[in-house]
């Protein structure tokens, strides 16, 4: 349904449409969604009935002349720099028809196994094109969503209607390729982002019409309210994650112990099939050493991992009442609900170790020691307020308009951006010492390799060799890659 209100004295009408999905898929010159960049992007717009209502976008984004691409990178989606150079968009045109598209009222932006990585390309992309990394996921009734997730649940509880491929070790598989294979899709040309996004689609149709409540269910988990109220109640559930990828089917109970100390939106959740006695009697040291996986001995040996997990609640943790067990699923899944329940007894009788390993989680660091570049630091801290006005200007400026800016910002990470925004898409803009100021930039990170900044000349070099070596009829890739080389700054 169309809703119609009237805006102001003047009869100005403002169109709220109804809810859609946003399906959408990257390629990327590497497997780094921080530092390596998108080739080719895909989206397709669906009602709620999964039902298209638009013309898919394909969108290709040319690459910047200081960026290297990884060979196996353009192996496997068949583009070359070259390619994207002819076929695509300036990075910042590229960024800013993403965030339309994904920034429509009432979008839920889906993809697969996106929480990982297609959204923080997305985030990363803004980020360095002005941006707001966050904006789409929350506002005007925007949310997001990852299939993956749903599937793992699916799979582990209600499998029926679907074929579920596994490993030739037994263990599930759920990379989109072996799913849509086994479900009769056409996967000739996977690993181009419009097909992922149709296969996408069409696996989400078959838990859409073979188990529409577990479908709805999944839904309703995108309100991070209903998770919060799940969790705060302290009662065992049933949580579908990579998290126990190590288990038959990536599923277990799991106990909700408290919200975590730093970050307001998660919180931290036993697994009910390990056993506590043996981490209860652990020392301090020994709980923060499995924290941060650093060595526990000599040999370098990495500690037992802490088997509490995080859940994010603006991530659809996969989360059930354990209502929806029944004895055919405990067997199944192997998982003991009695050992669980000694477990959760356990602990209820340890409320002062919970606290110790709840406020450990609050100390513990993140992120890596040392500079890192600041196009991968998103993550260092949100954008000062006096800094937000001139950031939301930036992508409506061009050629002179952004000269004189250098050294606006009192953040110190944009100020980098803006020098290398300049450089890439107005070079004309740059005064001479500006010009040295580029130029020792990016002999910093293509020949010294600043962290976090992608491949330096020498290992795109090796790399393009060790291809070269591995596969022998692809020539005319090696060629072009090499070319790159010699144009790229």
């Amino acid at each position: 349904m169309w809703i119609f209100y009237l805006k102001g004295s003047r009869y100005n009408v403002d169109v709220i449409t109804p809810n859609t999905f946003l399906w959408h898929d990257y390629e990327t010159f590497g497997a780094n969604p921080r530092s390596d960049r998108p080739c080719q992007f895909a989206a397709l717009r669906t009602n709620e009935a999964l039902e298209p209502i638009e013309p898919p976008t394909l969108l290709y984004c040319q690459p910047a002349v200081d960026t290297l691409p990884h060979p196996m990178a353009c192996l496997i989606t068949g583009i070359t720099p070259q390619y994207a150079m002819a076929h695509g968009e300036p990075e910042p045109k590229f960024a800013q028809q993403i965030f339309d598209i994904m920034s429509r009222p009432g979008t839920c932006v889906v993809g697969y196994n996106n929480f990982r990585f297609d959204d923080e390309v997305t985030r990363h992309l803004f980020w360095r094109n002005f941006l707001n990394p966050y904006s789409r996921e929350y506002s005007n009734g925007n949310s997001r969503f990852d299939l993956i997730n749903l599937l793992r649940l699916t799979r582990a509880l209600r499998p029926e209607g679907m074929v579920w491929p596994n490993y030739d070790s037994g263990q599930p598989s759920f990379r989109l390729e072996d799913i849509a294979k086994s479900n009769g899709l056409d996967t000739d040309g996977a690993h181009d982002a419009l097909v992922d996004v149709q296969n996408t689609l069409a696996i989400a149709k078959l838990v859409f019409e073979k188990q529409p409540k577990l479908w709805a269910w999944g839904m309703k988990l995108r309100d991070k309210n209903i998770i919060d109220e799940l969790l705060s109640k302290g009662e065992p559930l049933l949580m579908a994650s990579a998290f126990f990828a190590h288990r038959p089917e990536p599923i277990s109970m799991v106990l909700p112990l408290a919200r975590h100390p730093k970050f307001s939106n998660q919180w931290l959740a036993w697994d009910l099939m390990e056993d506590p006695s043996f981490w209860i009697n652990q020392s301090p040291e020994m709980i923060e050493q499995a924290l941060l996986g650093t060595p526990t001995d000599d040999e370098g040996d990495s500690p037992q991992r802490l088997p509490i997990v995080s859940i994010k609640t603006n991530q659809a943790p996969m989360l059930a009442p354990m209502s929806v067990w029944n004895p055919e699923t405990h067997t199944r899944l192997e998982l003991d609900a009695e050992l669980a329940q000694n477990h959760e007894e356990m602990l209820s009788q340890r409320p002062d170790w919970v606290r110790e390993v709840t406020r450990a989680f609050g100390e513990r660091r993140f992120g890596q020691e040392g500079p890192i570049d600041p196009e991968a630091d998103l993550y260092g801290g949100f954008i000062p307020r006096q800094d937000q006005s001139l950031v939301q200007r930036i992508p409506s400026l061009e050629g002179t308009a952004l000269s004189g800016l250098e050294g606006a910002f009192s953040d110190p990470r944009l100020n980098t951006l803006l020098m290398r925004y300049r450089a890439r898409y107005y070079p004309d803009t740059l005064n001479s010492e500006e010009h040295a100021t580029w130029m020792a930039d990016c002999h910093a990170r293509r020949v010294e390799g600043r962290s976090g900044a992608g491949l330096t000349l020498a290992e795109y070099r090796a790399a393009i060799e060790a291809f070269a070596q591995e596969h022998p009829d692809r020539t005319d890739l090696v060629d072009a890659l090499k070319a790159w080389a010699e144009t790229a700054c």
